[in-house]
């Protein structure tokens, strides 16, 4: 499940005129990160942008949240994040999405980020929750300048409200990560069926809940894979991270036994590329 691939001539989902589209677009201007332009339909919304690190004050963080409950049967929505060269911002979600049965009309979720010139994107949502019946694809696309630098977090876990044994549908990503110029790094597509994830003849046994993260960019060869995978082990889950082909950056896989001890996890991993990026740790966002 979730295999990593190097593919020459990927494609990610394409966005139609149906598409609900969000747009965030930082620019860096009196000594911090501003949100220059927004634009966030329903079921988008967005807190301000907060300044919670001292040792990195031009950092702007801001909280992207879901005005709806969730996401829904045929739901379609995208979103873009723009890094002006020297922005920085992290986008994370004040809680988990959930994915509400789609009864075969499944979501369709795409984002698309360009990273400019000496800026940094992190891009860390909570953990999905897929209902039983869910299905979703989810696909992203990050244009790289050569000083830019981003982290990619994701994740997903399952749960049943009725406490029957329901499992989702189906779950499918694909990253897809370009150079300014256009080449292609990284191209990584997965999916699993809930039945093969979470199900009794599953192979990832006691553990219901996986995660993705990746570190691109310029200085991410100082993470320390072996470090981002103690952290995790501290807080109850397994890591596997390696280095991504065309020196993208490093790149990995998190198993976890629910999504409580993910969503930990994927924070302790988020601190420690952070802090390899940037030289110090970040502040605690509180949720």
């Amino acid at each position: 499940m979730l295999d990593m691939l190097a593919l020459s001539d990927p494609c990610v989902s394409g966005i139609g005129s149906g598409t609900i589209q969000a747009s965030l677009h930082f620019s860096r201007g009196g000594g911090r990160t501003v949100l220059a332009r927004q634009r966030l339909p329903y079921p988008f919304h967005a807190t301000r942008p907060f300044y919670l690190d001292p040792a990195y004050p031009q950092l702007a963080t801001l909280y992207l949240q879901s005005a709806s409950g969730g996401l829904y049967r045929g739901d379609d929505v995208a979103l873009s994040i723009v890094a002006d060269p020297h922005a920085a911002a992290h986008v994370t979600t004040q809680a988990s999405t959930i994915v509400h049965r789609t009864h075969q009309r499944g979501v369709v979720q795409n984002v698309r980020i360009v990273v400019g010139e000496h800026a940094l994107v992190a891009l860390t949502p909570d953990p999905l929750v897929l209902f039983p019946g869910a299905e979703i694809s989810c696909a992203t696309e990050v244009t790289l300048a050569p000083s830019g630098q981003a982290i990619l977090i994701d994740g997903l876990a399952q749960h049943d409200p009725a406490g029957l044994g329901g499992m989702f549908d189906h779950y499918s990503t694909a990253v897809i990560v370009r150079n300014g110029g256009g080449r292609i790094l990284l191209a990584d597509r997965g999916s699993v069926t809930g039945a093969a994830m979470t199900g009794s003849s599953s192979l990832l046994g006691p553990f219901r809940a996986a995660g993705t993260i990746f570190v691109l960019g310029k200085g991410s060869e100082q993470c320390d894979a072996d470090l981002i995978e103690r952290r995790l082990a501290a807080c109850g889950c397994i890591g596997g991270l390696s280095k991504l082909p065309n020196d993208a950056g490093i790149g990995g896989r998190i198993l976890a036994a629910n999504g409580g001890m993910l969503g930990r996890g994927l924070e302790a991993a988020f601190s420690a590329a952070f802090e390899a990026l940037i030289g110090v740790a970040p502040a605690r966002r509180r949720k």
